[in-house]
């Protein structure tokens, strides 16, 4: 007898991944794949669409051959800020630029000062001056460098979408990539933004559908439904709030650290869009505020600072056990070091010769990223009633990160969250009731408590 499934695809900037999950949320297959890297016509480097799209295709071959499964339904979650423009007939008309590409600073200029001036703008759309990086902008950008391709321009999806419109054939919009840092969205009005019904984007922008909603297939299998695809941040928010009612702060710690309140619904002030904090928005159709930081990427940076100058390797400081004794000698011996402009720690400035050894350097980086962690996670609980906050990611597995987090937030009940596949297993979610028939399982998120201790 077959088993019943959904298949996930969980489409990173580096890995490209499908997943079949059963009824209790196993995972029953899984198949992995990398490309290449193409470039642009500037010569900038960017996804290979044309690699993307015949893997999908190749996958689900796959998966409908094989006896053992049945494929109930498909869902998709990517990485937002990635625009694809189709032509009437669904081709794609350009590369898929990458939202890291340098934006014109001339017209970056011009925008802002036609609708509002960064400030305001800001606040009402609910995210830094990104660039690229706001996807709106990216579009922007098409009609005035090139407005004879704007013409041309049937559809523009966010990637998710897109990759949902190759398996269903249809073209629609889902909020949790609308609502991720954009320019699209206007907060303050729940309502696209004055400036793309000015600018003559909005009929370029596909019907905004909920994001439970699936939709039937017309790539050739079973009978099978098709999700509306997810920003990734946002998916793989999903599980915790399936299973949690109470209010909690998510802190999703891989490269960047980003906190999550689903729970907070205040708008951004002009201070907190300076400390990049910004919202996203839920599949269920609510704003959530986040903050940012490049903790990881630091973190990484000077761990192999550390490792250089002691002759360690960087192996050794992933299961390296916390030592409160030693943590509470560094705090008398050392300085309190001042944060880079909230967005980088004290540690970069530290002298690593004033350390005996490599165990109170290594001590030492976590505490001052900790630090710069609270202030960033205080951000978005600002008169707030949240009493749970739960890790995910790396720095879950890190005691020392763990013990410190616990000790900054001595209010707070906190949690070291373990799930594999949380992207995925949201966007499975997300469609629930299109494919299974079962309650979702209670135990999906493993929790590890971590204790404030008394003594510091």
């Amino acid at each position: 007898m077959k088993t019943p499934v959904v298949a996930i695809f969980d489409v990173g900037k580096t890995n490209k991944k499908l997943f079949l999950f059963d009824s209790q949320y196993r995972v029953v297959f899984e198949r992995s794949a990398r490309f290449t890297e193409t470039v642009d016509e500037d010569g900038d480097p960017c996804e290979n669409l044309d690699s993307l799209r015949l893997s999908v295709f190749d996958s689900l071959h796959e998966v409908f051959r094989n006896p053992e499964f049945d494929v109930r339904a498909i869902n998709f979650a990517a990485y937002g800020a990635s625009l694809v423009y189709l032509d009437e007939q669904g081709k794609p008309l350009t590369p898929l630029y990458n939202y890291l590409k340098p934006y014109p600073e001339q017209l970056q200029e011009k925008f802002y000062s036609d609708y509002g001036g960064e400030e305001e703008f800001s606040f009402r759309a609910g995210s830094p001056v990104l660039g690229s990086l706001n996807s709106g902008m990216q579009l922007y950008r098409i009609k005035y460098e090139r407005p004879a391709l704007f013409e041309r321009i049937h559809r523009a999806l966010h990637l998710p979408q897109y990759l949902s419109f190759l398996v269903s054939g249809q073209t629609y919009t889902d909020m949790t990539s609308i609502g991720c840092h954009t320019n699209l969205w206007d907060f303050t009005k729940n309502d696209y933004h004055e400036w793309v019904k000015a600018e003559g984007l909005l009929p370029k922008l596909a019907p905004i559908v909920d994001g439970n909603q699936v939709f039937p297939a017309s790539f050739p299998g079973n009978n099978y439904g098709v999700g509306v695809g997810l920003h990734d941040s946002s998916s793989a928010l999903i599980p915790y709030l399936v299973n949690f009612d109470e209010p909690f702060v998510l802190i999703s710690t891989g490269t960047w650290c980003i906190s999550l309140n689903p729970f907070n619904s205040t708008p951004l002030t002009a201070a907190e869009l300076q400390s990049d904090c910004l919202n996203y928005i839920s599949y269920m159709g609510m704003p959530v505020k986040a903050s940012r930081l490049f903790a990881g990427y630091e973190h990484e940076q000077q761990v192999k600072r550390i490792a250089d100058y002691f002759g360690e390797s960087t192996a050794k400081y992933r299961s390296m056990p916390y030592n409160r004794a030693l943590m509470r000698r560094l705090r008398q011996s050392q300085p309190d070091g001042q944060p880079l402009g909230d967005k980088v720690s004290a540690f970069g400035m530290r002298e690593l010769d004033s350390f005996a050894n490599d165990t109170e350097a290594y001590h030492q980086l976590v505490a001052d990223l900790v630090e710069l962690q609270k202030k960033s996670t205080n951000l978005i609980l600002e008169g707030d009633k949240v009493k749970r906050i739960f890790v995910d990611g790396g720095f879950s597995k890190n005691q020392i990160y763990m013990s410190l987090l616990a000790e900054s937030f001595p209010d707070m009940e906190v949690y070291a969250a373990s799930m594999a596949q949380a992207t995925a297993v949201g966007a499975a979610l997300a469609i629930h009731d299109a494919w299974n028939n079962t309650p979702p399982p209670s135990d999906l998120i493993a929790l590890r408590f971590y204790a404030h201790s008394k003594d510091d």
